[in-house]
């Protein structure tokens, strides 16, 4: 770490860093750009002046399923990594592969489908800043690609959440960093990290990159003070409902892949009709948009926290009902990341736990949060990190509740997983992604 070439190999980060920033930042506008396009323009010119039709999201998600289709079948790299397997971390992806994974994670995401947009950017940041130093130099040492491509991920992912702490746990966790290894990857990679969150939050008078419509912030919540002793107890009752959920939801992706894998062409277009459906069951069954129960959720969070007052106990369960089975499908078929609707229906589930008595509104969503991100990534630190960061503006007395939750809430999910699976032999060996699209299942996990 003292030697003059890893000095240059910082230089080079930083660079690349910035690089990765913005080709983020390009990818994130044209997901909110590509969904007005769908969404408020189209129809409008069109004709329907007053917003689309109760129909509108049929047609766009079942195009959706033809393109996505398309792209997973015909093109190299398998559309990414399989959003069921929750978060990869492998070896960066090719050159050639790259298309076709950006592409099948843009279009799903921004058609409406409920997934993320954070396991595409965790295959273009690393892939990108592997093929720029190769572009750069041939003869680079294998190792000097390892550290950039890590980098390229602190740095996709530093962005998306304006932080490059959720950046460094996330990626120390998905990929096992221990040791002497963890040390020279975290150095170049906190450096790209940083550089992520200041091209995000901007310096001094300069305001940075827009993310007004596309960021992952904190959520505005009652100042919270000191928890009591039946918080703890509806802590832990709310971690084990959101656990065994979460599964079940993991364990209907990994069904729909089962089925949808080798024949992407015919249901990947009947999936991207049902979601719509799901989610216009939903409008119709509660009076909300259609939003709440489509897309990956971190533009409708805000809106469904701060107004938590006009959702009644109903509407937040069948938001989690219909939500939750749109979630299940896209997991399965679709190219995406699964991190973002998972906090979104964490937050819903904690929204409903807060009618109990004495659990406040402020914890339950904290909690809900929690222990939904490790149900499905099985990431105990970063659920911990980004649950407690969702949620600083309330403050900090909802810490311990946090990581009660997510503790009992990952212990639930490895017990429910193992009785998933020896009940369903069949649907743990799912195919794994294509290499290059991140190989593994995430960090120290099996398939959900």
């Amino acid at each position: 770490m003292r030697s003059r070439p890893f000095i240059v190999l910082l230089l080079i980060v930083a660079v690349i860093g910035v690089i990765i920033s913005f080709l983020t930042w390009g990818f994130l506008e044209l997901i909110y750009q590509i969904t007005r396009e769908l969404y408020t323009h189209l129809p409008n010119a069109v004709g329907y002046h007053h917003g689309p039709p109760v129909w509108w999201p049929l047609p766009i998600l079942a195009l959706a399923g033809v393109i996505v289709a398309l792209l997973i079948s015909r093109l190299p790299g398998n559309g990414g990594h399989i959003p069921a397997m929750g978060l990869a971390a492998g070896k960066p992806a090719a050159p050639i592969e790259l298309p076709g994974i950006v592409l099948a994670g843009l279009l799903s995401v921004s058609f409406g489908i409920v997934l993320g947009p954070e396991a595409p950017l965790m295959a273009l940041g690393p892939g990108a800043a592997v093929l720029i130093v190769r572009l750069l130099r041939r003869d680079t040492p294998e190792q000097a690609l390892a550290l950039v491509g890590a980098a390229g991920a602190f740095a996709a992912i530093s962005f998306l959440f304006v932080s490059p702490l959720i950046a460094a746990v996330l990626m120390i966790e998905v990929a096992m960093l221990g040791g002497a290894r963890q040390r020279l990857v975290l150095i170049p990679g906190l450096l790209a990290a940083g550089i992520g969150s200041l091209l995000a939050i901007g310096l001094g008078s300069w305001t940075g990159l827009n993310r007004s419509e596309i960021a992952l912030g904190p959520v505005q919540l009652p100042h919270f003070g000191h928890p009591t002793v039946a918080q703890f107890g509806w802590t832990i009752a709310l971690a084990v409902a959101v656990a065994v959920v979460a599964q079940l939801i993991m364990r209907g992706g990994l069904l729909t892949h089962k089925f949808a894998a080798p024949r992407p062409l015919i249901l990947l277009p009947i999936i991207g009709l049902v979601v719509g459906g799901l989610g216009i069951a939903f409008s119709q069954a509660t009076g909300k948009s259609v939003n709440e129960a489509l897309f990956s959720g971190e533009a409708a969070l805000p809106g469904l926290v701060g107004h938590a007052a006009s959702w009644s106990v109903s509407a937040l369960a069948l938001l989690i009902v219909f939500k939750g089975l749109a979630y299940g499908l896209s997991l399965g078929s679709f190219r995406g990341g699964p991190t973002f609707p998972a906090v979104f229906l964490g937050a819903a589930a904690g929204l409903l736990a807060s009618h109990l008595p004495g659990f406040a509104l402020t914890p339950s969503v904290a909690v809900g949060m929690g222990a939904a991100v490790v149900s499905v990534l099985r990431l105990p630190l970063s659920a911990v990190v980004l649950a407690t960061l969702l949620t600083v503006t309330a403050g900090t007395g909802d810490e311990p509740l946090i990581i009660v939750g997510v503790v009992v809430s990952l212990l639930v999910t490895l017990g429910v997983s193992a009785a998933l699976k020896g009940s369903s032999a069949g649907t743990e060996h799912a195919p794994a992604p294509a290499s290059g699209a991140g190989q593994p299942v995430a960090a120290g996990q099996t398939a959900p």
